[in-house]
């Protein structure tokens, strides 16, 4: 017996050491993977308006800021206070500038990094609740291979970093239930989360004690638990303590409400949309994995005793029904949904993988792999057509329409090949996507700025501020220029001009020639838009 027993822990010690060795190749295989799509051609294209525009923008007076200043703590936007968010990602990006300098590059590699850390995360949390490895594989690679998650994730944005820290709070929270000391690691990624995006920690907070309390209701008696959760909330009373103490109720007014709780019964700047806004979100990006989805959602309710079953359902449906019901609706809301989608279908995928060989798959599979290859097909036709051929458009929508087409010719037969061939075919087709000037296709949607940047640093002194009859704000002309851009009607340019000693306008044809100014000194020209000052005879 005692040598049988000795024979038996020599083997699960090698059973043990070579799991550990399998999933660490499958944590650096993702992780290279996931850093190549999200970085490459990162700085090629221009930052795009409000949230990238802002986020740098911010960044950059906390790097200029001069020392003792406490702009860390304190951040501005034109020299005003900043109350919108938390500045941790900001920090990041200007650590970044610091090392790098100020361009499109430095700006987004912070968040860019830390969402391709979040696809072995994710990998890590399968194989926390899923019995098989498969299941944990493929929950990682839709994570990895979904139109919005690449996108997102390598803007300057909050989101990207937000997820990466709440999937590690989710991961830290499965394992304390066997070693209570990640506990601390829960308590911590929440004061991140908070610390990054404000608000939204409360969400994501709730999500997890759902969970818990469906599942594991003794965690959330457990002095570890808040203890973690206690020393996770230090830094943010200390950040939200620091901003009252030095704005009082303008930051309560502003920063809490106005930018924060406002959000949930008004729709800012008119982001608005019905209750069904996600869904749609969901429906538009999310093929090809969403032809998996229905199955998927039918399997876990069907095991929801299993914890596996329970984390996937409380994700979605906790979080999805509490941003549905908010009144402001924007695309990058429903991010922290994507991870719960990839491992439900993940599960899903793993059941197939157990199938017998040449098994039969849905014919619904088949027949949406058919028609996404013959509108792919349809895609790099058109875009290879006459004057507006576009080459990169033409040859990413041929890598999409073959990848369909042999997926569906696979799944015909029964071969669970066509898992593989769509997962190699999606992460090509993104990688070319990614490759060209186009995953940040908002660009094309307004005038370049650069060059009408360009202009205005060109032509004016340091810290002008330029009003322009654009009426819609630009955060990123802001950057460029590192001037502050002032929307203003006809009325209101008509009083800086004559009561302001040198004003400097930013004008579009029909509204230069509706002013007729006086004395109007046309400084130069670009995209369309005017830059005029007052000719006062110094000039």
């Amino acid at each position: 017996m005692q040598e049988g027993s000795f024979t038996w822990g020599r083997l699960e010690k090698q059973y043990r050491s070579h799991q550990k060795w399998v999933d660490g190749t499958w944590v650096i295989v993702l992780l290279v993977a996931a850093v190549l799509l999200f970085t490459i051609n990162l700085g090629q294209l221009p930052l795009r308006d409000w949230d990238e525009g802002t986020v740098a923008q911010v960044a950059r007076e906390i790097w200029q800021a001069p020392a003792g200043s406490m702009r860390w703590l304190h951040p501005t936007l034109g020299g005003e206070p900043y109350h919108n968010k938390p500045p941790l990602m900001h920090l990041l990006i200007a650590w970044a500038y610091s090392l790098g300098g100020v361009n499109e590059w430095t700006t987004r590699i912070p968040g860019a990094i830390l969402t391709a850390i979040s696809v072995p995360l994710l990998y890590c949390i399968g194989r926390e609740i899923f019995r098989q490895r498969f299941c944990a594989i493929y929950s990682a690679l839709i994570y990895l291979t979904m139109l919005p998650v690449v996108r997102h994730g390598r803007l300057a944005m909050l989101d990207g970093a937000v997820v990466c820290f709440f999937m590690l709070m989710m991961w830290c929270l499965l394992r304390s239930r066997r070693d209570l000391r990640y506990c601390l690691g829960v308590g911590i990624c929440f004061g991140l989360i908070c610390l990054t995006k404000g608000m939204l920690g409360v969400l994501l907070g709730a999500v997890a004690v759902v969970f818990l309390f469906w599942d594991t209701p003794r965690m959330l008696t457990s002095a570890y638990m808040w203890i973690g959760m206690f020393i996770g909330i230090i830094p943010v009373a200390f950040w939200y303590g620091a901003q009252w103490w030095e704005y009082g109720q303008t930051f309560t007014n502003v920063g809490m409400v106005g930018q924060s709780l406002s959000r949930i019964w008004t729709p800012v700047e008119e982001h608005s949309g019905p209750p069904w806004y996600y869904l749609l979100e969901i429906l538009k990006y999310t093929w090809p994995w969403l032809l998996f989805l229905p199955s998927s959602l039918r399997l876990s309710w069907k095991n929801r005793n299993f914890s596996w079953a329970k984390l996937v359902l409380v994700w979605m449906i906790v979080y999805l029904i509490a941003i549905s019901l908010m009144r402001t609706k924007l695309p990058w809301y429903v991010f922290p949904i994507y991870p719960s989608l990839a491992l439900v279908m993940g599960a899903k995928l793993g059941e197939i993988e157990n199938l017998p060989l040449l098994s039969s798959y849905p014919r619904p599979w088949v027949i949406i792999l058919a028609i996404l290859a013959v509108i792919a097909a349809g895609g790099s036709i058109y875009f290879s057509w006459g004057s507006a051929s576009k080459s990169d458009l033409q040859l990413i929508f041929a890598a999409v329409a073959a990848t369909m087409t042999l997926a569906a010719i696979l799944a015909e037969r029964g071969d669970t090949q066509f898992l593989r061939v769509l997962f190699w075919g999606s992460y090509i087709s993104l990688l070319l996507l990614m490759k060209s000037n186009y995953w940040v296709w908002e660009l094309g949607e307004r005038y370049p700025v650069k060059p009408v940047a360009a202009m205005i640093q060109r032509e004016t002194p340091p810290g002008t501020k330029i009003y322009t009859s654009n009426p819609e704000n630009r955060p990123s002309l802001n950057f460029y220029s590192d001037r502050n851009i002032v929307s203003a009607s006809i009325r209101e340019l008509q009083y800086y001009w004559r009561h302001k000693e040198q004003p400097y306008f930013l004008l579009d044809e029909p509204t230069l020639n509706n002013l007729q100014l006086d004395s109007a000194n046309l400084l130069d020209q670009a995209e369309g838009w005017k830059l005029v000052t007052k000719n006062t005879g110094r000039l």
